[in-house]
């Protein structure tokens, strides 16, 4: 395939008439690109999906779960939320647990009630719970035994109905089993829910360079228009005979590996909406294991992993590899940190029946901002492709000028993608998305060509296996140590994660505090994955700026150099 092949097959796909056809319209009072033929909303997209009847849709373990069961569930569980716990159109429905099933049919049957899913972070500490809680007043929560416990230790309110699942522990009064919200056999049909494409869909939580996090509110058009802009990029892959990222429903039914957290962007909107959309098979996975993944390739034959970078690494490498069959695989790659040159090569050799693949979106856009597989990718592995079709995108100077093709600065996108606004927080919202242009805090360059390449990143952020971690957070939680005086928190790079968190640490005359004591004090206070796996203290004090800013790029060099 070529570049020229490629643009005209783009160019075929958006022509007037045809179903990836878009036109500028006014959104919220700014002037965006816009699908001509998108569902009104994502309740519409997942009613058309109860047409696979008996087909798979959810898969983990040894349970499996049709489209007709599937829909059957959500359309009780949705019965049960407006009658027992009284959520109506608008209110929010907190999800947290792991990769089960019930995340999945809870989402759908949220969203087809015109409620908004509240996507919490598995990983928080019972403090992050809280916060998220606070923040979203959920009407409604559905946790798993594991999170149940962690709500334990907090003040939930009593007027607050809690759904539990997969727990054998004796539950209160407030809180209901699983089972019970699903029981009906033969459920009504859904609430009516007169969903509009600029209604709050779900509220996704992303780390800030302040450290609080932000509830990213999506809308119905944002996500549909992602789902549009991934199904625009399989059919162009597949006019210019190239193996689709996303499952295309021709032949076996599609399926995807779903190794990422749902209650991220990656795993909800770039997967499960795109799968199901198409009528496809979702596997899900307890925990990530490399070998259970290679076995789950071969045994459900997904054409997709919904994985970060480390992850498709690990696959590769792992010692075992050659004795499972992956011919099913499409695409391997992964979102949410780069793919390492070496790793596409990798790639390339060990699954010649597919084509390794990258893609660039954040939180903010409710999905992905651009796409880079196969040929192309090979020939620019550098870059994560061309803005897809209904999203913009410009480079600006420090002063907001737009910067020629090939000079690098800060990227910004514009599209119905983009989200409404930060939860509760004006202020941010303001700062990130201006004359709806969001500010991503990405340093990248476009080449001739329109292929944006990442360069760095403005945002003091460390991207863990594709987990955002706010610096500040983690500083804030260091100086609360007694011991510390001093304490900067910046990227390590790793093989495997891509980047983890390390911190250097100056201590008090006369106070005593080695990485293992900060760790622990850490504990309690951090998610494990946020805890700095490097821990320096220098003898010195920190360097800084004339502005008294601390200068992280010359420490972290320094130190990651001895």
């Amino acid at each position: 395939m070529t570049l020229a092949q490629w643009n005209e097959a783009a160019a075929r796909l958006t022509a007037p008439g045809s179903l990836f056809a878009w036109s500028v319209q006014e959104v919220n009072g700014v002037a965006v690109r816009v699908f001509d033929n998108a569902p009104g909303s994502l309740r519409d997209m997942f009613a058309g999906t109860a047409v696979h009847g008996d087909a798979d849709y959810l898969v983990f373990d040894d349970e499996r779960a049709s489209y007709a069961e599937a829909h059957r569930q959500v359309r009780a569980l949705a019965s049960w939320l407006a009658a027992d716990c009284g959520v109506e159109q608008g209110d929010r429905v907190a999800v947290c647990m792991r990769n089960y099933p019930e995340w999945i049919i809870a989402y759908w049957a949220a969203v087809s009630m015109g409620a908004v899913v509240v996507g919490m972070n598995a990983w928080w500490t019972p403090a992050e719970m809280a916060y998220g809680l606070q923040d979203s007043t959920p009407a409604a929560l559905i946790v798993d035994g594991e999170r149940w416990e962690r709500l334990a230790s907090l003040d939930v309110s009593p007027d607050m109905p809690v759904v539990v699942t997969r727990c054998d522990e004796d539950l209160p009064d407030q809180a209901t089993r699983w089972a019970e919200t699903v029981a009906d056999s033969d459920p009504p049909e859904l609430p009516d829910a007169p969903i509009g494409p600029d209604d709050d869909l779900c509220v996704f939580y992303t780390s800030g360079t302040t450290g609080f996090p932000k509830g990213a509110v999506m809308t119905h058009r944002g996500a549909v228009h992602n789902v549009m802009n991934m199904g625009f990029y399989a059919a162009a892959l597949g006019m210019v005979n190239e193996s689709a990222p996303v499952p295309q429903g021709e032949g076996d039914q599609p399926a995807g590996l779903v190794c990422v957290p749902l209650f991220h962007v990656t795993g909800c909107n770039c997967y499960l909406h795109p799968t199901t959309a198409v009528g496809g098979k979702l596997v899900l996975m307890y925990r990530w294991d490399a070998a259970e993944a290679l076995r789950l390739i071969d045994a459900e034959r997904p054409s997709t992993l919904a994985a970060v970078p480390a992850m498709s690494r690990e696959i590769v490498l792992h010692p075992d590899f050659d004795r499972y069959d992956t011919s099913s695989l499409g695409s391997l790659g992964g979102g949410g940190s780069p793919l390492h040159p070496d790793l596409v090569e990798k790639i390339s050799r060990k699954i010649p029946s597919g084509s390794p693949g990258t893609g660039y979106g954040l939180t903010e856009t409710s999905g992905v901002v651009a796409m880079n597989v196969g040929a192309i990718y090979l020939g620019k592995p550098t870059t994560v492709g061309q803005p897809l079709p209904t999203v913009e995108a410009r480079v600006v100077d420090d002063n907001g000028a737009e910067l020629p093709a090939g000079r690098p600065g800060e990227l910004l996108v514009r599209s119905p993608i983009v989200i409404r606004g930060y939860l509760n927080k004006p202020e941010a919202t303001a700062e990130a998305i201006a004359d709806g242009w969001l500010h991503t805090g990405d340093i990248a360059v476009i080449d001739e060509d329109g292929f944006i390449a990442i360069v760095d990143r403005a945002k003091d952020l460390v991207i863990r296996g594709g987990e955002n971690i706010a610096c500040a957070e983690v500083e804030t939680a260091v100086y609360e140590h007694e011991a510390v005086a001093e304490a900067i928190v910046f990227a390590v790079p790793d093989e495997r994660l891509g980047e983890v968190p390390g911190a250097a640490v100056v201590l008090r005359p006369g106070a005593g505090l080695d990485a293992e004591g900060l760790r622990a004090h850490l504990a309690g206070r951090l998610a494990p994955h946020k805890i700095p796996a490097h821990v320096w203290f220098p003898e010195t004090p920190l360097p800084r700026n004339a502005s008294g800013k601390y200068l992280k790029r010359q420490v972290r060099d320094e130190l990651l150099s001895l």
